[in-house]
């Protein structure tokens, strides 16, 4: 007799799902550890980082399925609207549904109590799971989810797990020694070095694209690329602050070719955490483009905490980055990129504030993502 785990887990194979990412979850251990020894496991450091990398791997030609909690379903709400619901991409959504059977966290009980509510005004469709029985409709929707590039959740109530024994097995995690941390000191930013905005930095990163595929960040980054070159395999982020390294990550785990990411400090300055999640798996096809402006260059040149003390490689390489280097010079940057390193690389590119005046990208998100989808190789491409 199937345990529930192990029927979702069949359900799971049979829509040919791939990758899983997830955040832990005490109701749902023992599934996460099924899910450990059957799929590529993608383990997160935040909920909204996993809308990133499921994006980009449902651009590259998968099916991701995320497995949060209900708690994190409002931390990752903005992304999931912003990017998986703007540019029309499937994922399933797996949700430990706390605060609604035998809870004895308060903490839990607002959000899981609210959640059907706050899907239902995000327009996102739902199954609840609260016996096997409930289990037998979960591979059509599965399916469809895939077919029809929708949004379908699963919320999981801890009434299914109830009444069945469960070999628990104690995981341990390896932690694994980097090499070279520590080794290479990290220099500080010497602003009498910058010379050049970020245009000139995304000028020549275009004037050296081949077959490449290049995630730029969102707001003006984006249209100075569009401007500058406009290619099917630009992937233009309209929205999702943060998510643009997350994305290229995703996309990165399942193609050959060499990925770029432009990414902004305002946006890394979000999301951190991601730059861990890149050397845990550390794909030595992907290259983050941190430019470092020391501004939010989309709202008005602000100020960002790296124009006052926070060094962008060197958080790089505390999160597990074994290869990193600052740039101020084109010629650099340049030279950077005609290497290849065996594993991700960062480029701390610093530049001085500024934009150059651009028109806007004049496509909608679901023809931003057709164009990049075609230009994806047939076997990379989104089914």
């Amino acid at each position: 007799m199937y345990t529930s785990e192990e029927l979702i887990i069949e359900e799971l194979r049979s829509a040919g799902i791939n990758p899983v990412l997830s955040l832990p979850c005490e109701k749902i251990k023992n599934l996460l550890s099924l899910i450990e020894k059957n799929f590529l496991h993608i383990p997160l450091t935040r909920e909204e980082e996993g809308i990133g990398i499921s994006a980009g791997a449902a651009l590259a030609g998968k099916r991701p399925a995320l497995f949060v909690q209900s708690s994190g379903m409002g931390n990752m709400l903005n992304a999931l609207m912003s990017l998986t619901k703007t540019y029309e991409l499937p994922l399933a959504l797996f949700v430990s549904w706390r605060g609604v059977y035998n809870e004895k966290i308060p903490a839990q009980i607002p959000m899981g109590r609210s959640l059907q509510g706050i899907l239902n005004g995000c327009g996102i469709e739902y199954r609840i799971i609260e016996k096997k029985d409930d289990l037998k409709h979960m591979r059509h929707k599965l399916s469809e989810a895939y077919e029809k590039n929708r949004i379908t959740a699963f919320l999981m109530s801890p009434e299914i797990w109830d009444g069945v024994l469960h070999k628990e097995k104690e995981q341990r995690i390896k932690r694994q020694k980097v090499a070279g941390i520590g080794v290479k000191a990290v220099k500080p930013v010497n602003r009498l070095l910058i010379r050049y905005q970020r245009f000139d930095f995304i000028k020549t990163i275009a004037s050296m694209l081949k077959d490449e595929i290049v995630v730029s960040n969102l707001g003006i980054p984006s249209k100075e690329l569009f401007f500058i070159r406009h290619r099917p395999l630009n992937f233009y982020m309209l929205g999702s602050m943060g998510m643009a390294t997350p994305l290229g990550l995703g996309i990165s785990l399942f193609t050959e070719r060499r990925v770029i990411v432009i990414d902004g400090d305002g946006s890394i300055l979000m999301n951190p955490a991601s730059l861990g999640t890149v050397a845990f798996f550390n794909p030595e096809n992907l290259i983050i483009v941190a430019i470092d402006n020391g501004a939010y260059g989309s709202t008005g040149n602000q100020p960002t905490l790296t124009s006052r003390f926070i060094n962008l490689e060197a958080i790089a390489r505390a999160f597990g980055f074994k290869h990193t280097v600052k740039v101020y010079s084109k010629a650099l940057l340049r030279r950077i990129l005609n290497k290849k390193y065996p594993g991700s690389l960062f480029i701390h590119a610093v530049t001085l504030p500024g934009n150059k005046e651009v028109p806007d990208i004049p496509f909608p998100p679901s023809e931003i993502k057709e164009y990049f989808s075609n230009a994806i190789s047939p076997d990379e491409a989104p089914l």
